[in-house]
């Protein structure tokens, strides 16, 4: 059960950033992370209520707010990365970094991944260098190197994420995915009203806004449910399998090329991280 959701949460982390960075095209950073993170705790809200969850103590709250934060600027880096420069190097290079780093966290806190994982591991770090070899595929598509910059950057907060999310209890229910959002959104309005940032979308921008934060928040839900139900490193490892459908979309809908070495890395990544979560 706990493999099924968090290869749920991937296709939903997949659908989620795809929409998120489509969204970042076409209205300001700020905006996106405001307006997709209301529509977020509005769900959020709304399953804790069906659940009928008493509301847990301030130490799960408080890891909910952290995860907040961490998840939020993994999403500031990736949204930028995904509406400015190549999305088949951003979303691999941020989910082998989102995959190790639970692994390693996973080890000090006494789990014991099996040889697999540890192979995994090793399959996916190669990845990162063919998915940065050479240049962008398209003139405007940005340096991929920023590229793997910002996907790493990205990848370090989804980590932390997770690894907040694991800290809380079961008890708990939903409720620290409700302090997330509630951390967050006025940080984002703090930071936008400080740097004279936009919170106004731009028209005909908000369907995309709105499958964001609705698959986004989809996607927390099965994690943190998987992430109770198996250890943090596999079900991580599992949800990092979202470059897929990530650039999947970008294929389809803004028919961005994918070189040769991009294509070898792209299936490198996945195959190290399918032996991460088999492991």
């Amino acid at each position: 059960m706990a493999i099924l959701l968090a290869g749920l949460s991937a296709l939903l982390y997949g659908g989620a950033d795809f929409y998120g960075g489509l969204a970042t095209r076409r209205s300001p950073l700020a905006s996106v992370l405001a307006l997709s993170q209301l529509v977020g705790l509005a769900l959020a809200l709304a399953a804790t209520a069906l659940l009928r969850t008493a509301l847990p103590g301030l130490t799960d709250l408080a890891w909910g707010a952290a995860a907040g934060v961490c998840g939020a600027a993994g999403l500031a880096a990736l949204y930028t990365a995904l509406a400015t420069t190549v999305v088949a190097v951003a979303s691999p290079v941020a989910a082998v970094v989102g995959a190790v780093i639970p692994v390693v966290l996973g080890v000090a806190a006494g789990e014991r991944p099996g040889g697999l994982a540890w192979a995994g591991i090793a399959a996916a770090l190669p990845a990162v260098v063919l998915l940065t070899a050479g240049p962008g595929p398209d003139p405007g598509a940005g340096s991929p190197r920023r590229a793997a910059a910002l996907g790493a950057g990205a990848g370090l907060g989804f980590s932390l994420f997770f690894y907040a999310h694991s800290r809380t209890s079961p008890d708990s229910g939903l409720w620290p995915l409700v302090a997330a959002r509630v951390s967050t959104i006025p940080l984002v309005g703090l930071a936008a009203a400080v740097t004279g940032r936009s919170l106004r979308p731009a028209r005909g921008g908000f369907a995309a806004l709105l499958a964001a934060g609705a698959l986004d928040m989809g996607a927390n839900i099965a994690f943190l449910l998987a992430s109770r139900a198996d250890m943090l490193s596999i079900a991580a490892a599992v949800a990092a399998l979202y470059p897929g459908p990530t650039v999947l979309l970008a294929r389809i809908v803004l028919r961005e090329r994918l070189t040769a070495l991009r294509i070898v890395g792209l299936v490198l990544a996945l195959a190290g991280l399918a032996l991460i979560s088999a492991g």
